[in-house]
């Protein structure tokens, strides 16, 4: 299924995408991240309604970086011996049509990282990797957006990832059972309509279940958490010469079978 989330009648609700329309039913998270049956209580067309993030506000971000081998040739890194974590907080998170805003007195090398994101469905503590899809509920895009100077100037990843709306994510949830195999999906970045990102998940270093199984070794993954998968070839940083977002740029976020996350950049 195909889980849309959007403000209707001054709160946010939960609906089901069938073609145009989005069949309105009285799920909350919980149910959609359960699987319970929907309940349909009406219908409205997609364009009446503005898209929020399809999950709301998890309890932990977890992001690997330089998960793809075009990736890390591309920024001269040697791949990684086990998945490479760090977080995002969560006031990072952004709607697929939000605009990615930052202070031009605090970041001039705002970069793009199209994504694959997984969305845990229930505890899962020391599982194995042959097992480790099963505690997935499901999928959608998200664009793991980077200030670059704060980045590698910190020394460390947590304040240039980390930034208020730096992390955009949807439109859509899509439940497991559409996604049999994550390693199959084509992903794309697209900025002011230059393709700058394509690439496919099955470039991946580690694979969705190798990352669960290895991040469940040492912490709780709960029901609704976020895992961002890494990014492929393409981004602004590893270009000759470098791209970076400018104020009024429009950054697109496109995987196979999820749908297209688009933002527009603010420099305040």
């Amino acid at each position: 299924m195909k889980w849309a989330r959007f403000t209707y009648q001054g709160r946010p609700r939960y609906g089901l995408l069938n073609g145009t329309a989005i069949q309105l039913t009285g799920h909350t998270w919980s149910d959609v991240l359960a699987g319970k049956p929907a309940k349909l209580e009406g219908e409205l067309a997609q364009e009446e309604v503005t898209l929020l993030n399809p999950i709301g506000r998890p309890g932990k971000i977890v992001c690997v970086g330089l998960n793809y081998l075009d990736h890390c040739r591309e920024t001269n890194t040697p791949p990684p011996e086990w998945p490479l974590l760090f977080t995002k907080f969560t006031t990072s998170i952004n709607d697929p049509t939000g605009d990615i805003v930052w202070s031009g007195g605090l970041t001039r090398e705002v970069d793009f990282e199209a994504e694959l994101a997984v969305i845990i469905g229930r505890h899962c503590r020391n599982v194995h990797e042959d097992e480790a899809l099963n505690f997935v509920a499901g999928y959608t895009a998200a664009n793991d957006v980077s200030a670059r100077d704060l980045q590698l100037g910190d020394g460390q990843w947590i304040r240039g990832k980390g930034l208020d709306t730096f992390c955009p994510l949807g439109p859509l949830f899509v439940t497991a059972d559409e996604i049999p195999d994550p390693q199959k999906l084509a992903i794309r970045a697209i900025l002011n309509d230059q393709v700058m990102q394509d690439s496919n998940t099955k470039e991946m270093i580690f694979s969705v279940a190798r990352l669960i199984a290895f991040c469940s070794q040492a912490f709780t993954l709960e029901a609704g958490d976020v895992l961002l998968t890494g990014t492929p070839h393409g981004v602004g940083l590893g270009r000759d010469p470098q791209i970076y977002m400018q104020d009024g740029d429009v950054i697109v976020v496109e995987i196979e079978g999820i749908g297209r996350l688009e933002n527009r950049c603010r420099v305040v």
